[in-house]
């Protein structure tokens, strides 16, 4: 899909927010780049200074930081989520 956005996500090991982020991601049938930050200092380095937070997991959307799992269901129960991600017709 031509529409389709930018998707990245920033997760860790052992984190289950970041599990429940990528399910509902992959029910959604949106494609997303996974960063695992775990034990990769650099990418830490990386989504702190890109989100201001220590905080997994971290969505990006068109390079933009949407926040956490918290945030994307936010998004979704505002009904707005689907048109972020270009999953409208």
């Amino acid at each position: 899909e031509d529409n389709m956005q930018k998707v990245e996500i920033y997760t860790s090991v052992l984190c289950g927010y970041c599990s429940r982020a990528k399910n509902f991601l992959d029910q959604k049938g949106v494609i997303y780049e996974e960063f695992d930050i775990t034990s990769n200092d650099t990418l830490r380095k990386e989504m702190i200074k890109r989100s201001n937070t220590h905080i997994v997991p971290q969505i990006f959307l068109n390079g933009q930081n949407i926040g956490g799992y918290d945030d994307l269901m936010m998004l979704e129960q505002e009904g707005v989520l689907d048109s972020k991600l270009g999953l409208v017709k």
